[in-house]
């Protein structure tokens, strides 16, 4: 189905299940199939909102710069959870969904009962990194535009943070690149410019009034969101760290049944 936000952007999403809502964010060339590997067991127990983020899948691409941002973005997510009339649900974000979900629970959080995070960062703490990051993230944009989404699937997926992965099967990874390759130009470049990494606040000093149960997931291959989360870890109040052994960047998709076992036993967990 597709719902029009308060941005007046029109959001796809997918909601199997039943039970209590949780609310899965994908991350950045995903749309609401990179949960499939979850979804099935995850839906025996609870309703999925399974939003495409803008410029992915089928929602749209916002037309003004400024709705691009993760502040915008999140308002959107609000008035859906209200058009579903989802006064609380359970949250999950992957990567650059994480980010999204770290900011949601920081700034809604009476919207939301638990908070998942997989591979996130609260952002990048000082500005003179964050406008290098910029920097960065727009020159991508600007080549994701000019060369295209074939050229940019074969860059992406030659990056380290990926060879993890070289331990999926052969379907696994072709389904994935699949999928990238059903992404836009202009899609991926709006994303980078307004919710990438460096042009998003940092969340860093807000994390210690954080009020929600979090649970933090990496992979023990991912080296840099190990650091990471460590530091999340020790700022967010009771929060808990686990790392998949034998995982890289995207723990979910390299073991799912793993993920599946951590999310559970924490959305289970009686709340405080």
């Amino acid at each position: 189905m597709r719902l029009r936000a308060a941005s007046g952007n029109h959001y796809a999403i997918s909601l199997p299940g039943d039970g209590e809502p949780l609310l899965l964010l994908h991350g950045f060339t995903g749309d609401h199939s990179a949960w499939q590997s979850l979804s099935p067991a995850l839906a025996a127990k609870n309703q999925l909102i399974m939003p495409d983020l803008p410029g992915h899948g089928r929602s749209d691409s916002p037309k003004c710069a400024a709705a691009w941002h993760m502040s915008r973005v999140a308002a959107d997510l609000i008035s859906l959870l209200d058009a579903l009339k989802l006064p609380q649900v359970h949250l999950l974000g992957y990567s650059m969904g994480g980010r999204l979900a770290l900011y949601l629970a920081l700034h809604y959080p009476r919207r939301f009962l638990s908070l998942t995070l997989e591979s996130a960062s609260p952002g990048i703490a000082t500005e003179k990194e964050r406008m290098t990051r910029q920097q960065s993230d727009n020159l991508l944009a600007d080549q994701i535009e000019a060369r295209g989404i074939a050229w940019f699937v074969e860059y992406w997926g030659a990056l380290p943070m990926w060879a993890s992965q070289a331990q999926l099967t052969p379907h696994v990874r072709l389904a994935q690149r699949k999928q990238r390759l059903r992404c836009h130009p202009a899609g991926l470049a709006g994303s980078l410019r307004g919710m990438g990494t460096g042009a998003q606040p940092s969340l860093w000093e807000s994390l210690p009034r954080m009020q929600l149960p979090v649970l933090l997931i990496v992979g023990e291959l991912d080296s840099k969101f190990r650091r990471i989360n460590a530091a999340m870890r020790d700022s967010i109040p009771g929060a808990r760290l686990e790392i998949i052994n034998g995982a890289g960047h995207n723990t979910h998709l390299e073991k799912p049944g793993q993920f599946a076992r951590l999310l559970a036993a924490h959305l289970a967990a009686p709340l405080p």
